[in-house]
């Protein structure tokens, strides 16, 4: 069943700020919160993500019907990428190097702030891409 779009960029919006707010901080404790979200969306879908969740209840019910849906499989392939980034800065911020923590929570934000800003989701290009690659592979 094929999703809202405007989910997935409000759940970009909100990841920007929150990793915005990890580099200026260097908060490993909110890192974690957001590696945990992007847990969530890659096992559950965006959906089931706590931006989805709070897109669904709070925001969705003041908008009209949606203009555009998507398939959910690109932008949870992209969660469980933002997942990889958000563990991999995890680890820098908590364990070193630092420069690790930084560079993968700022590719993480990049990565965040195109899909909210511009409705580009890297992730989700990437999933097309590996797709179109397996496909011809196999």
């Amino acid at each position: 069943m094929d999703i809202d779009a405007r989910g997935p960029r409000f759940g970009a919006a909100v990841t920007t700020a929150v990793l915005a707010v990890v580099l200026v901080t260097g908060s490993a404790w909110l890192l974690a919160w957001q590696t945990l979200a992007f847990l969530c969306g890659a096992a559950g879908g965006v959906g089931r993500s706590p931006y989805g969740l709070l897109f669904a209840r709070a925001v969705r019910p003041r908008l009209g019907p949606p203009t555009e849906l998507e398939a959910p499989e690109p932008p949870r392939f992209a969660q469980a990428v933002g997942l990889l980034f958000a563990g991999l800065g995890l680890v820098g911020y908590t364990l070193g190097p630092g420069w690790m923590g930084l560079a993968a929570t700022g590719a993480a934000l990049a990565a965040a702030f195109l899909n909210a800003a511009f409705g580009y989701c890297l992730g989700c290009e990437l999933y097309l891409l590996v797709r179109r690659v397996a496909v011809r592979a196999g």
